[in-house]
């Protein structure tokens, strides 16, 4: 529908996609800041202010490698339409609604893989699928955590020998100082890798649309537009899932939290520049339960991780289910 040369749809879509990428924000705020309020070196408030900074920061860091990955990697970018793009973020958005409310911390990345995949498959069957970027994709569900496990545990190794002359005063005032420095990096793995999965959203749109003159690239605004929204997103934080993350799987020490927030920082890092989407939840998740074992398997709470587990394997399918629905919905509505 175009009002006076303007097209109310792609800005209702291009409006939406902000939405989840505010609510991307607002639900993996938890992930940014739950170590680093559990050893309480920062406030709440203060805390999601520093990961709300270093999210924004992330524009002047990192490339638009996911943005593509996610915009043509996943479905087939010459049947995406208004109707697949809108399915696609709702449901990824009720699934974030829904987690959120329960406390549960799942991927945001992967309720909107899931969404991508859904409204493709609702459209053209599964011949939709690029199956080459979604095999990557869902390998590193399995990946990050992993990653994130051994690195912890790598890093506590290190950080226990370096201060084992140390006295227990002395490590602890060290390691609240360096928590400054790992929750800056990971928020910024967080806003590089969570905002640019927007951005694919909004670039495959306006490709479908015919404003990209046949290049699929990132424009300048849309870049900003995403990390802003998302850093806002932040802004307001998840405090029952900082609950989840922060003091329900182990009780972290300014060491761990340290150990914790490095070994994801480096997980994402690593993996935006492959732009490979990966989900913050998972790194975060895989680095607490690294540095819990550490001390002794029984100081997780694996009940708490089994539930966690759980939730990540029913995402995809479960934002694949709603995107269908919101797919059949949009296709005789849009």
């Amino acid at each position: 529908m175009d009002i006076g040369g303007v097209d109310l749809v792609l800005l209702f879509l291009i409006f939406v996609a902000l939405a989840f990428d505010f609510l991307n924000g607002l639900h993996d705020a938890a992930n940014s800041i739950a170590t680093i309020v559990s050893t309480r070196v920062l406030k709440p408030h203060y805390a999601v202010i520093w990961a709300a900074f270093f999210n924004v920061v992330a524009f002047f860091v990192f490339g638009v490698a996911v943005a593509k990955t996610v915009g043509s990697g996943i479905v087939a970018p010459t049947l995406i339409d208004d109707a697949v793009i809108f399915g696609a973020l709702m449901g990824a958005i009720v699934w974030n609604i829904v987690t959120w409310l329960g406390g549960i911390p799942s991927s945001s990345s992967h309720a909107l893989i899931g969404g991508i995949v859904g409204a493709g498959v609702a459209k053209a069957g599964f011949d939709a699928i690029v199956w080459s970027g979604l095999t990557k994709t869902v390998l590193a569900i399995a990946g990050s955590p992993l990653t994130g496990v051994f690195l912890a545990l790598l890093l506590v190794l290190i950080v226990t020998w370096a201060f084992v002359r140390a006295t227990p005063a002395i490590a602890d005032a060290t390691f609240r100082r360096l928590q400054f420095v790992s929750a800056s990096l990971y928020s910024l793995g967080h806003g590089g890798n969570d905002a640019q999965k927007t951005m694919g959203i909004i670039v495959a749109l306006l490709y479908s649309h015919g404003h990209l003159g046949g290049d699929f690239h990132v424009p300048l605004w849309v870049a900003i537009l995403c990390y802003l929204a998302m850093g806002l997103g932040t802004l307001f934080g998840g405090w029952r899932i900082v609950h989840t993350m922060g003091s329900k799987i182990t009780r972290l020490t300014p060491m761990q939290g340290f150990c914790a927030e490095t070994a994801g920082a480096i997980t994402l890092f690593g993996a935006t520049s492959l732009g490979i989407p990966v989900s913050t939840t998972h790194t975060i998740t895989g680095a607490i339960v690294g540095v819990g074992a550490s001390r002794r398997t029984s100081a997780v709470r694996w009940g708490i991780a089994r539930g966690i587990v759980l939730a990540w394997i029913i995402t995809i399918p479960a934002s694949a289910t709603i995107a269908a629905v919101s797919y059949w919905f949009a296709s005789f509505v849009l």
